[in-house]
């Protein structure tokens, strides 16, 4: 692949994490999955999640409670694609509550991502979220 198609591949990549980021400072749980892969999933500590229905009833609920008007900070510190159609990252992240202008020093997360290519679009296909 030449370094031009691996830097649009990686750009569309980073454009499917800020959309999902995006979508949370909105509070709009449909957005936040609107490029998850149906059967996606996302774990969490003491979270697990299978599908992409059940994430947008998890981000909806959060978003109604105690998720309401917060925001991420994300930091991808690598972006490799170990087959064609298939990227993972790997960020470092943290949430803003509402109301903080900074995230806590204790509340950042590493993060891991994993995205596959289907008929020319990225999509998110497994999640992945641990203390720092």
């Amino acid at each position: 692949m030449s370094d031009t198609a691996v830097q649009t591949d990686r750009d569309a990549v980073l454009e499917v994490l800020n959309s999902v980021y995006t979508a949370w400072a909105a509070n709009d749980a449909t957005a936040f999955v609107a490029n998850y892969d149906p059967e996606s999933t996302s774990v969490l500590p003491g979270v697990f999640s299978d599908g992409r229905d059940a994430v947008r009833a998890r981000m909806a609920a959060g978003f109604e409670g105690p998720l309401s008007g917060s925001r991420v900070i994300s930091n991808p510190e690598l972006v490799r694609f170990p087959v064609p159609d298939a990227a993972v990252v790997v960020s470092r992240d943290a949430i803003v509550m509402a109301g903080q202008t900074e995230p806590p020093a204790d509340g950042w997360v590493r993060s891991s991502w994993t995205l596959v290519r289907r008929d020319g679009r990225w999509l998110l296909t497994a999640f992945h979220s641990c203390a720092a």
